[in-house]
């Protein structure tokens, strides 16, 4: 008897839908999970609030599947990467520092849309590929590997039988734990306030980056709405200070967003409710097992600093959908399984720790080394050659 899908993906955020479309496209027969309905509406309960920003290569791979003409409208793109330390005395600019996309490329670094939007809007590529089956309010429960395929148990008391496992079902996966996958977590102590705001100044397709200590405080463009210029708004800080914001009137919030953004966009306006996001780092022992892979945050799981999070997952993808390609009767083999792992695991491990080590260079309190990460900005920046590096290994680029 042969497997009921080629795919089942346990999970159906972003990165799970995503990977849908992709290996649907592909011509794979794909079952995606979900126990929670997407939420596609930024106004509902429990819609999404934070922003995607995809970089290049994760846009080529996109287009490919057929999904990037519904995100193309809705885009804003992103031409620069500003870079602000305000770690003075006061919290005013006193060191900036802009990378131009136009040095290494003639598109943009990215661009940028909410995430409850994108949901949506792969939901609708989802309905015009009919070997793809969604099934939000049902969760995958149990996993059972053989050489030869797995069985995935759901929520709903049926079972699936499949030739691969995609967990793509969050920093606690069930599948991740069901195949017995450790993981290395670190702790920084730290939140997230995801929210959006208009402001007076147009912010030209900049990314702005302000540090101080905390965390950075990271201005992302979207498309003007209702004739007002917007941006999302990611302000990292230690958690109990993330939920004495998050507690405050909106005339106090938006008195200390202005202070910590020192209103390089003027003074800005809250224009959305203000969501609470945990930030780790997490990265998985193995990032396959038995008629298993692992992508986006059952793999890892990186602060919200330089784009990487879903750009990680969808180089997981990628990287999926080729050895899949090359080898459509060797899908979720061990071999096929190795390759991955081989492909993926030390990749991740190293821009995680890069990651890490970004963002415990903008949490620092003390004068000293603020006035030292000032200086080391400086010293990256003046050096053409290195500049260049830097960008060129945001964007995923091989050095």
């Amino acid at each position: 008897m042969g497997a009921d899908f080629d795919i089942v993906i346990s999970g159906g955020g972003v990165a799970g839908l995503t990977a849908a479309a992709v290996m649907g496209a592909e011509g794979f027969r794909v079952l995606c999970l979900d126990p929670a309905p997407p939420v596609t509406e930024a106004t509902a309960a429990g819609a999404d609030l934070r922003t995607t920003a995809f970089l290049q290569p994760a846009q080529a791979l996109l287009a490919e599947a057929g999904l990037w003409d519904h995100f193309a409208e809705h885009a804003a793109p992103l031409r620069i990467m500003r870079i602000v330390d305000a770690g003075g005395p006061e919290p005013e600019p006193r060191v900036i520092r802009d990378f131009d996309s136009t040095d290494i490329s003639d598109l943009p670094f990215g661009w940028n849309l909410p995430n409850w939007l994108l949901r949506r809007e792969i939901l609708a590529r989802l309905e015009a590929l009919p070997n793809v089956t969604f099934r939000p309010g049902t969760g995958s429960s149990s996993l059972f590997t053989r050489e030869a395929h797995a069985i995935v148990g759901l929520s709903d008391g049926s079972r699936v039988k499949t030739r691969l496992v995609l967990a793509a079902d969050g920093r606690n996966s069930p599948m991740r734990q069901a195949a017995g996958i450790g993981v290395s977590t670190r702790r920084y102590g730290q939140k997230a306030l995801a929210f959006s705001v208009s402001h007076p100044e147009p912010h030209d397709n900049i990314s702005t980056e302000i540090h101080r200590s905390g965390g950075p405080f990271t201005l992302v463009p979207l498309p003007d709405h209702e004739g007002r210029h917007c941006s999302a708004v990611v302000w990292m800080e230690d958690g109990p200070r993330v939920q004495e914001l998050a507690a405050l009137e909106v005339p106090d919030f938006e008195a200390e967003m202005n202070r910590r953004s020192c209103q390089i966009l003027g003074p800005l306006t809250l224009r959305s409710r203000r969501s609470v996001w945990p930030i780790i780092t997490q990265v998985a022992d193995h990032m396959s097992g038995e008629r298993l892979a692992l992508m986006a945050e059952a793999a890892h799981v990186v602060p919200p600093i330089g784009a990487q999070g879903l750009n990680m997952s969808l180089g997981d993808l990628r990287c999926l959908r080729d050895l899949a390609r090359a080898a459509p009767d060797r899908l979720g083999d061990a071999q096929m399984m190795a390759a991955y792992d081989r492909a993926r695991h030390r990749e991740v491990q190293i821009r995680a720790a890069g990651i890490d080590a970004l963002n415990r260079a903008s949490q620092i309190s003390a004068q000293p080394l603020r006035d030292l990460r000032a200086a080391g900005l400086d010293a990256l920046y003046a050096a053409a050659p290195v500049r260049k590096l830097l960008m060129q290994m945001g964007l995923g680029a091989k050095g």
